[in-house]
């Protein structure tokens, strides 16, 4: 209709007349396709939706060794540069050809990252009060695992660990009231399987956040689970973390359970915590229960089902 992915008109509405927005699940080519921009790269870009903020939630995750294990983690993936500022070159040479890809890593997207990563630790301890402890997965104090791969990129990944851990030694309110650690990004997804209720809160740069957000989602069976939120200071865009599926559009059994999720997120962000809080707790008790669940998850119930129950 427009011939672009994302009309400038869109971005007038959500500038104009909104606080945030729900993001329905799309899929961008695989192959180069002359014109064609992906359209949350897009927003995440004009919108300044500087972090990507992903929970991985479940009362029996799948772990490595087999155990079934409660964890609540959040992901905070820095949205904004680390590799995927997409400055890549072909070179010919001697040998053959070879690419260069160019990595900026600032203490301005670290210092947001780390501000966003600490924030919602106190957050989340404070939406968990109104929990019975009893009912609580996570029963520590709020802790934020700093994500990094500075034993090797010593200058890129340097820069990031010791800005994200200047923004928790400048603020006394996190320094006091979260527990901070550090994971090699390797060590970090070894440990994200074999003991996944280890972690709280998780900070990456861009690309490890990414892969991390992933790959967690083996944990919870589905992607259809998975919901996410990309943040900026002004505004939000809920997000559930799975692509389109156009093998089964119409069918009516889709997972519905990411996109209600990513909904919950967007109240939570623009100040409506207790409903938030509630459509959390829907959810698990479905999930819970075992008994309504889409074909993606072993069952044999439909989208409207789920969205029912």
């Amino acid at each position: 209709k427009h011939g672009v992915a994302l009309p400038e008109q869109t971005l007038a509405a959500l500038k104009g007349d909104c606080d945030g927005a729900l993001f329905g699940a799309v899929s961008s080519p695989s192959h180069k396709v002359a014109g064609y921009s992906s359209p949350i790269v897009g927003l995440r870009k004009k919108m300044d939706l500087y972090a990507n903020v992903r929970p991985v939630i479940s009362g029996a995750a799948a772990t490595a060794s087999g155990e079934r294990r409660a964890i609540d983690m959040l992901i905070i993936r820095e949205n904004t540069e680390c590799l995927y500022i997409k400055e890549e070159e072909l070179h010919e040479g001697a040998d053959g050809k070879y690419a260069i890809a160019k990595r900026r890593i600032s203490e301005y997207a670290s210092r947001r990252a780390g501000e966003m990563a600490f924030a919602m630790a106190l957050q989340r301890d404070r939406m968990r009060q109104q929990v019975a402890a009893s009912e609580r997965t996570w029963k520590g104090r709020p802790k934020v695992t700093i994500v990094h791969k500075s034993n090797v990129l010593s200058v890129t990944d340097g820069l990031w660990r010791e800005t994200v851990r200047g923004v928790y030694a400048a603020n006394a309110e996190y320094s006091q009231g979260v527990d901070i650690e550090e994971q090699l990004v390797d060590s970090m997804v070894y440990r994200m399987f074999r003991e996944p209720e280890a972690f709280d809160v998780v900070v990456a740069p861009n690309m490890y956040g990414d892969i991390i957000s992933d790959g967690a989602a083996a944990l919870v069976g589905s992607l259809g689970l998975v919901p996410s939120a990309n943040v900026g200071d002004n505004f939000v865009v809920g997000e559930p973390v799975h692509g389109s599926a156009p093998d089964i559009a119409g069918k009516n059994i889709a997972n519905p359970i990411a996109a209600i999720r990513s909904a919950a997120m967007l109240l939570e962000r623009t100040g409506y915590a207790s409903a938030a809080l509630a459509i959390y707790r829907a959810v698990d008790k479905v999930l819970d229960a075992g008994q309504t669940k889409t074909p993606d998850l072993g069952g044999k119930s439909t989208t409207s089902d789920v969205t029912e129950a």
